[in-house]
């Protein structure tokens, strides 16, 4: 994981739709098995999808209830909560594989970010 990225907390709902798409192809088996915890800067616990993106690291803020209603009322996924092979397939060709990479066991969302400034939501 490299230092340099800002790291945000963002609601998916606020994402443009180019980066849902690519956490898409990162969880395409859907997002609440992959939710991790955080602190909040009230001292709250947390829970968040990890996404690496082109920019930024991403905490998507969202409870396990909000995961699972997410995949369910999107139509890119089927009833089972998997990614529909042929919108795998167009966001695969439309993203290259470095752009959508992610990792939960390189994620940490307690390290110190580098302060660049600012960044599009909440920094942490």
């Amino acid at each position: 994981m490299s230092n340099s990225k800002p790291r945000v907390i963002k609601d998916y709902e606020k994402l443009t739709p180019e980066i849902q798409e690519q956490i898409k192809l990162s969880y395409p088996n859907g997002f609440h098995n992959h939710l991790v915890e955080y602190v909040d800067k009230e001292g709250n616990k947390k829970k968040a999808l990890p996404f690496e993106g082109e920019e930024y690291y991403y905490l998507i803020r969202m409870s396990v209830i909000e995961a699972k209603k997410i995949i369910s009322q999107d139509d890119d996924y089927d009833e089972d909560g998997i990614l529909r092979d042929e919108v795998q397939e167009e966001y695969q060709d439309k993203y290259s594989e470095d752009e959508a990479s992610s990792s939960d066991d390189d994620f940490d969302p307690y390290a110190d970010k580098d302060d660049d400034g600012g960044g599009p939501e909440d920094d942490f």
